[in-house]
């Protein structure tokens, strides 16, 4: 399903960094339907009814995109869009489905081909000149977001994934550092077993950078006056659950446990979102009741929160990553005023005075 990178007639410019391409179709014989147009043409229909608009965006004509909508009906044997008078033009269910299972696929890949766009940039970064970088594979945090994405300076390039999923890429050597975070209550032996499922005490060392508060997020009001997880799953309460393998999915399964509560059959349990601010926007729409996560993303969306779990979230790195331009430059800006006055800025958040690499032992009490 997947095809390989397209190579560029003629070099990159110097200076500039390298990027691998990628794209995907169907998988199916439409004759000579182009999928790649259609699957773009669809996903413009999703936000304008006028065909016209919705084609300018795919980069087609009217005259183009209606010959394309309907020759693919009558491949498919199912319309993909209705065409009303005075109401333009909507996405049937099934044409809706093809657009939701393209932006699901494309999440997927693009997770697995961030890997290696990160190990050829570093392979033809000095040969083009190009500023070094390092690759973050962290569990999804808003500040450590907001940071990145407004420092132009941030050596770094983030890829979002589960605490565990980050710390087995580190692992594997896939990435320079990952980000993960755990209870602030745990003890340095629960933390070091649970680190040595993936990393090496004389290879990787440990950085604290900050400590944030997770609990329930809930409507303004509280209306349901829930104040524990123990309340959703005896309520019948509708939750929104985060992806499995994510610091938070463990920390709400460990919740339930010591609980004594089976959660499979907790309303919404199955319901599985991949960062703080999805699950937030779930409760903010009506689709849930509650959701679990960090203050900072319930007070984003103007709900409620109820603090159930003080945490650490901090960076696990090979000791040479530190002697590396780029891995200086990262602890420089991670040490600076800047990174601290986000930390103040946002709901639940607190630095950790001077964070610096060091051994396990110190993430919990440095």
């Amino acid at each position: 399903m997947s095809k390989p990178a397209t190579r560029s007639k003629s070099p990159p410019a110097a200076g500039k960094a390298p990027s691998l391409r990628w794209n995907w179709d169907l998988g199916i014989e439409l004759g000579d339907i182009d999928t790649r147009r259609l699957l773009l043409l669809l996903t413009a229909l999703l936000d304008t009814s006028a065909l016209g608009k919705a084609a300018a965006a795919a980069g087609m004509s009217y005259r183009a995109a209606w010959g394309l909508l309907r020759h693919c009906q009558e491949q498919f044997g199912h319309d993909l869009v209705v065409m009303e008078r005075g109401r333009g033009t909507r996405l049937t269910a099934f044409g809706e489905s093809l657009v939701e299972m393209d932006g699901a696929a494309r999440a997927a890949l693009g997770e697995v081909h961030a890997v290696w766009e990160g190990r050829m940039h570093g392979l033809l970064a000095p040969v083009l000149g190009v500023s070094p970088r390092l690759t973050l594979h962290a569990s999804h945090d808003l500040a450590l977001a907001d940071w990145a994405e407004h420092g132009r300076q941030v050596p770094v390039d983030i890829v979002w994934r589960g605490s565990e999923e980050a710390l087995a890429a580190l692992g594997r050597g896939e990435c320079d550092i990952a980000g993960f975070h755990v209870p602030e209550a745990w003890t340095e032996r629960q933390f070091a077993d649970w680190l040595k499922r993936w990393l090496k005490p004389k290879l990787h060392l440990c950085m604290p950078l900050m400590r944030r508060r997770q609990g329930l997020i809930v409507a303004r009001g509280n209306p349901l006056k829930l104040k524990s997880l123990v309340d959703v799953a005896a309520r019948g309460v509708r939750m929104v659950n985060r992806q499995r393998g994510s610091g938070t999915r463990g920390l709400i399964d460990q919740l339930f446990a010591a609980a004594g509560i089976s959660p499979v059959g907790v309303d919404g349990y199955a319901h599985e979102e991949f960062t703080h601010e999805a699950v937030a926007a779930t409760v903010a729409g009506g689709s849930a009741d509650a959701g679990f996560g960090i203050e900072a993303a319930a007070a984003r969306y103007d709900l409620d929160f109820v603090p159930q779990v003080d945490e650490r979230y901090g960076f696990a790195l090979r000791h040479a990553a530190l002697d590396t331009e780029a891995g200086q430059a990262l602890m420089r800006r991670l040490s600076g005023r800047t990174f601290r006055a986000r930390l103040l800025s946002l709901p639940g958040y607190e630095p950790i005075e001077a964070p610096r690499p060091g051994p396990w032992e110190r993430f919990l009490t440095g």
